[in-house]
């Protein structure tokens, strides 16, 4: 219990009424960041994707339209829940908030800012306790956001399964086989920002990052952290990989039986999914709340706290990427079905798979001493020996499958 306790420094040691203060006062700025930071997430794309169409978009509620998703919400919550009469009715009025809940878990490991500079580590003091400006930093942070992230997908398949209705089935299956497809491409490309900053945990992660050159967006050599958007892309159901809801078909997929505040959680969901992935990409491949630095420089925000100035930091970098989600929402057409799962098998799995190997390979000629433009080399030739194989067999598999014919 106390090693579990431990992943906040400030729980160290006795557990006094100030220090569980603190962790309750966490967990409500967690809590309360999460949502605000939804609502202004859909206000922000609502926007953005006007002003690219030259329109205007909210501009009613509240200054600048700012309160038009409050407004939703409360249209949404006194709107009539309706629950199918074949449905499962526990599963089904589950399902919703297993879908919603790991977006505030994965955001609960991200440090939202403190003081990384020097050896502070990210520890600032409340009250007279140090402690993380995060809810907590397991040991395991990434490995926990993998898990809570993959619980996102029994929220959508049991959505569909208790619907009672075959559509909503149809569009689960297909959901799932998305999310999965590309948890595998996600995974190794976290696998490489683990093996150069030699820690799983969030806080760690960023510490190893004080100075641009030593971003694991330089470090692990930009493909991982390509791959990762790209699978963070789809696993948030984001266009160009929004097939999950099936927009574009007569019905919207898994959730097509949900009405009022039970779809307005899915909706929520991807919302926030999408602020909590674009955060913990800040954190994993830009350096989190560390300020840029070139070197011995750093920029620094005059007459800000270096606490404060991390939340700032984080805040700008996390915006850049929200931008640029909406700006594909706005850009690209979205894949067909069998396109998005040969880019997520055939690709991005190969592709992150063989970068990691290639990294391995480079740390073990280091570790050993061995001659790395030899090392690199070497390795290089065997991944383009095994990405000629592998295409080999693409190849083979498509003359087969042309040779037997239509199955149907």
């Amino acid at each position: 219990m106390i090693s579990l306790l431990a992943i906040d420094p400030v729980l160290k040691g006795d557990l006094l009424w100030t220090p569980l203060l603190i962790v309750v006062l966490k967990v409500l700025v967690v809590f309360v960041t999460g949502l605000v930071a939804t609502m202004l997430m859909v206000w922000f794309e609502r926007k953005v994707v006007a002003g690219m169409g030259n329109r205007i978009g909210p501009n009613k509620a509240g200054p600048f339209g700012l309160l038009q998703t409050l407004a939703d919400g409360i249209k949404l919550f006194f709107k009539e829940d309706l629950v199918p009469d074949r449905a499962d009715p526990f599963v089904f009025k589950i399902a919703p908030f297993l879908a919603f809940v790991p977006a505030f878990l994965s955001f609960s490991i991200i440090p939202l800012g403190g003081d990384f500079r020097g050896d502070n580590g990210g520890l600032v003091t409340w009250f007279g306790h140090t402690t993380r400006v995060q809810l907590a930093d397991p040991s395991i942070g990434v490995l926990f956001t993998l898990a809570i992230s993959a619980i996102a997908v029994y929220g959508i398949m049991l959505a569909g399964w208790s619907s009672g209705s075959k559509y909503p089935l149809l569009g689960s299956v297909r959901a799932s086989a998305q999310m999965v497809s590309y948890e595998a491409a996600l995974g190794l490309s976290l696998a490489a920002v683990i093996l150069v900053s030699k820690t799983m945990s969030t806080s760690g992660i960023v510490t190893a990052q004080s100075s641009l050159g030593n971003w694991n967006v330089v470090a692990t050599g930009v493909v991982p952290f390509i791959i990762f958007f790209i699978a963070a892309t789809a696993e948030l159901n984001r266009p160009p990989f929004d097939l999950v809801e099936a927009e574009q078909e007569l019905v919207g997929g898994f959730n097509t039986e949900y009405s009022s505040i039970r779809f307005s959680l899915f909706y929520l969901a991807e919302f926030m999914n999408t602020v909590t992935m674009s955060a913990l990409m800040v954190t994993l491949f830009f350096g989190g709340p560390q300020p840029i630095a070139f070197g011995s420089t750093v920029i620094d925000i005059p007459l800000i706290p270096n606490a404060l100035e991390g939340t700032l930091w984080l805040f700008l970098k996390t915006l850049v990427f929200l931008y640029t989600y909406v700006w594909l929402r706005a850009t690209l057409p979205r894949f067909r079905y069998d396109q998005l799962m040969d880019f997520g098998w055939k690709i991005l799995i190969p592709s992150s798979l063989g970068w990691f190997m290639l990294l391995a390979a480079q740390r073990l000629g280091r570790n050993e001493g061995w001659n790395i433009v030899v090392v690199t080399g070497a390795s290089v030739l065997v991944l383009i020996v095994c990405y000629a194989l592998l295409q080999r067999s693409f190849t083979v598999s498509s003359k087969q499958r042309e040779a037997e014919g239509s199955m149907f």
